[in-house]
């Protein structure tokens, strides 16, 4: 004898969150299983889902039309390092993560090191997409690269927690406490098989606003939650070819708006209203889809500048100008040395070739030290980090 266990479509509107379980001081919150069919039939949410995909699929456009342009993915990934960091804490900032270790204060150094480990995790996740789906294996592996060396290394990098965590002060007065430990293994299954369910359609930007919900509801590691949720929606949307190349990521406008995030996570939790949650989730992707698609107009604008204006300038430098110029588009800020090992010219000819890009006003100096000194190339900065300009 079979038993079938059919799970029939369900409303968003119709959404259950979960429920308290009675722990023995506390109470857990044991959320739903999410994987079934999940039908939209809020106007609103539908308005937004088409915009939503409008722009992404112009982003998509701009990401296929720029030459090498895996080197300003990089300062993408930078940014969203820097910034996710940020809402956990961190304070390195994107000019302090494109510099060396040594070069860093020591005090700042954890979190400079926090920030690195987190480029690492994106690159190496996208990487691994290649030849992992998304699951259980490719989170943990994620989460270890995430932690390891850094202040959550005693938190079993790349394991799933086997004792209860919560959001807050103390367990007594915690804002919110995740299920039981022993609920997480189960749950996270059942996250993974929504994640790569083919029989059910749900429109991917709403798969991922669930999913990402769902995976800092359940907080299944000790630390690093809330970064690893966040990457989770570039995995998913580059996975399922919803974005051609990692170009969009919602840290900044969660940041820029933490309040509201926090906000509409917990208020799903309490009143199973996941539709003002995907409501939010999807405004951040239109919203954060048209800065990224003028980040990349930007590029395209400035790029056509130096090449055909400023580069021609420096006469027979102009080849090693162009080098130059390729690697200060990956990152964006260099030193003499560097350019002298980049270029294979002698440190007296680096300088006078930053000293020729610094009277193109392509360069300019960072640090106003008389001695190891470092260089910016401040337009290209401001593209991906606007609050620097005047």
């Amino acid at each position: 004898m079979y038993l079938y266990i059919i799970f029939e479509n369900m409303d968003l509107e119709a959404f259950n969150s979960g429920k308290h379980i009675k722990q023995r001081e506390y109470k857990s919150f044991l959320p739903e299983k999410i994987n079934r069919e999940w039908i939209i039939s809020t106007p609103e949410v539908n308005k937004l889902l088409a915009e939503a995909n409008r722009l992404i699929g112009e982003l998509n456009a701009f990401s296929q039309i720029i030459p090498d342009v895996d080197f300003f993915i990089t300062m993408h990934i930078l940014k969203e390092a820097t910034t996710s960091s940020r809402i956990e804490g961190t304070k390195t900032n994107m000019e302090e993560a494109l510099i060396r270790e040594e070069d860093i204060n020591p005090e700042k150094r954890d979190d400079w090191a926090e920030v690195q480990n987190y480029i690492k995790a994106i690159s190496t996740s996208i990487k691994e997409l290649e030849k992992l789906p998304i699951s259980t294996r490719l989170i943990k592996k994620t989460h270890k690269t995430l932690l390891s060396g850094v202040r959550g290394k005693h938190k079993i990098p790349g394991e799933f927690r086997t004792s209860q965590n919560w959001i807050g002060a103390t367990l007594k007065d915690a804002i919110f406490i995740p299920p039981h430990h022993s609920e997480v293994n189960d749950l996270m299954s059942d996250l993974e098989k929504f994640i790569n369910d083919d029989d059910y359609f749900v429109p991917h930007l709403i798969k991922i606003a669930i999913a990402h919900y769902q995976f800092e509801t359940i907080h299944p590691f000790l630390d690093g939650n809330g970064r690893l949720g966040r990457l989770l929606i570039t995995l998913y949307l580059v996975s399922n070819d919803v974005l051609k190349k990692p170009s969009l990521y919602l840290s900044d406008f969660f940041e820029k708006n933490k309040g509201y995030y926090y906000d509409n996570l917990m208020t799903v939790r309490l009143t199973s209203n996941i539709t003002q949650w995907i409501k939010f989730f999807l405004v951040g992707v239109i919203e954060t889809s048209k800065e990224s698609i003028q980040v990349f107009k930007d590029i395209i604008t400035l790029k056509n500048d130096i090449e055909t204006k400023r580069l021609p300038k420096l006469g027979s430098k102009t080849e090693n100008g162009q080098r130059l110029i390729k690697q200060l588009f990956q990152v964006p800020i260099t030193d003499s040395k560097q350019v002298s090992e980049l270029l294979k010219i002698s440190p007296s000819t680096a300088n006078r070739l930053i000293k020729d890009l610094i009277d193109l006003n392509i360069l300019s100096e960072l640090t106003g030290y008389k001695r190891n000194r470092k260089f910016i190339f401040k337009e290209y900065f401001k593209i991906f980090h606007r609050e620097l300009e005047n």
